[in-house]
């Protein structure tokens, strides 16, 4: 145990008998709510942390997603699974329904269940959480987060910034000058740094940057869609459109072909994360290459050797993004 304060201390503090704020501690169900509060204030308050011993924690990795509709979450689990499977752990899958912390319950169960360790993705937690997980030694990584995570915290992410960049370069080289942005959602920094490269290669290449231009979206093919028809109805439509993952393009590709046109001699594509339906969809996309896999990978790797307690080299990993070109992005029409 390190802090100020020992388990007893912390209990005559409290006003409870030490084997209660051991239930506390171990995420036991039979403990007062307003009991429960007040001890896990004064472990916070005290920077309490237990010191697990050796194979005392649970052979499970839990692992995290603010949402479990997309293909975007079978690569992750790929490359947990990957990792863990040689570890000889299993993995407990949860989502946090769309919020971008874990509700209190998930975090009780952690406790309870006192796992190996942690990987949230496109999420993370909140001072509480991460102050309760710290407190019982159990540790935690955050892959793609979605704000900002404090240095403190353990998190491996992909070059979002570069591959916006990329994008939007390949499709001005092409010669595309109108060329239009549907995002991701506004509060997730992946989502931001994606428009900020696009902003980028439109400011190095002296093309004006316009907000008419700009849509946000959820990641999810319905935003692409929608967003798609905004764009496309106009008379000053856009030559070509960067979407900020590889389902907002397939979104938008439906919109194209309900308008009337094709793709891409009317309309370049380019995408973003190279899912394995990008390579089959007609035509196929052009699109950034995020290596989420190999994220997975790498952020369960981190989880592993803190449990050991051995601290990583770098708390932050970025991994690069490239663009792989496909047959959805062209030339403009003559005269566009």
């Amino acid at each position: 145990m390190t802090g100020t304060a020992t388990l007893a201390e912390i209990a005559r503090e409290a006003g409870v008998s030490a084997p209660t704020v051991s239930k506390v501690l171990n995420g036991r169900a039979d403990v007062a709510p307003a009991t429960r509060e007040r001890v896990e204030e004064l472990l916070r308050r005290h920077g309490y942390r237990r010191r697990r011993a050796t194979g005392h924690a649970a052979p499970l990795l839990e692992l995290v997603f603010h949402e479990l509709e997309s293909p975007w979450a079978m690569e992750v689990i790929r490359g947990v699974e990957n990792v863990v499977r040689e570890a000889g752990l299993s993995v407990v899958l949860s989502e946090s329904s769309g919020r971008l912390s874990p509700g209190q319950s998930w975090v009780d169960g952690v406790v309870a269940r006192r796992p190996t360790g942690v990987v949230l993705v496109l999420s993370g937690l909140d001072r509480v959480q991460r102050e309760q997980l710290t407190s019982r030694d159990i540790p935690f990584v955050v892959v793609d987060p979605a704000g900002d995570p404090g240095q403190e915290v353990p998190a491996v992410g992909a070059t979002n910034w570069n591959g916006g960049l990329a994008a939007t370069r390949h499709l001005l080289e092409l010669g595309h000058r109108r060329i239009a942005v549907i995002a991701g959602p506004a509060r997730m920094m992946c989502s931001r740094a994606r428009v900020d490269g696009y902003r980028a290669a439109l400011e190095t290449a002296g093309v004006p940057f316009d907000p008419a231009l700009v849509r946000d979206g959820d990641f999810h093919h319905e935003a692409g869609y929608r967003a798609g028809l905004e764009l496309l109805r106009g008379p000053d439509r856009p030559t070509a459109v960067f979407t900020g993952n590889d389902l907002q393009a397939l979104g938008l590709y439906q919109a194209a072909r309900e308008l009337g046109l094709r793709i891409p001699d009317d309309l370049s594509v380019v995408g973003f994360d190279d899912l394995p339906l990008a390579r089959w969809v007609g035509p196929p996309l052009t699109t950034v290459r995020q290596p989420l896999t190999e994220m997975a990978e790498v952020a369960t790797r981190m989880v592993l050797d803190l449990a050991r307690g051995t601290r990583p080299s770098t708390l932050r990993v970025e991994l690069a993004t490239t663009l792989v070109e496909r047959s959805s992005t062209a030339a403009p029409p003559v005269g566009r």
